[in-house]
């Protein structure tokens, strides 16, 4: 659920980064900041507030919920509740949204670098 679709830049540090701190300074929903990339991934911490569109990636893409909660509606299948410390693999090709009801919640996402947060419908047509 990258913002930008360029690999991140500018992540990889030899100190802790503070999630809280991070998260503070999430001021808008769906707009990630990465954290740190490591072996080709980007590992970068979004606020989920309402609805985000529908959407599939061509790679698979980690949710760790890391406050409030939230849930992943999946295309034909259950919802996927997720509350502090659950962890959800969403498969490649998979329509999906997260979606927060009850107020803002913070999700730490795993991805490839190339992961275009809209996902890669219409993408090369």
């Amino acid at each position: 659920m990258r913002a930008d679709p360029e690999p991140a830049q500018g992540v990889r540090t030899r100190s802790a980064r503070s999630i809280e701190v991070e998260m503070g300074e999430l001021l808008e929903p769906w707009k990630p900041h990465d954290l740190a990339v490591a072996n080709d991934t980007v590992i970068c911490l979004a606020r989920i507030e309402g609805d985000f569109p529908w959407h599939a990636h061509d790679e698979d893409e980690v949710f760790v919920c890391w406050e409030g909660t939230f849930r992943i509606e999946l295309e034909a299948e259950a919802p996927v509740e997720m509350t502090r410390g659950a962890v959800f693999v969403v498969p490649r090709g998979t329509r999906h949204r997260p979606v927060a009801d009850a107020g803002a919640a913070y999700a730490l996402l795993v991805e490839r670098p190339e992961t275009l947060q809209y996902g890669n419908e219409g993408v090369g047509e």
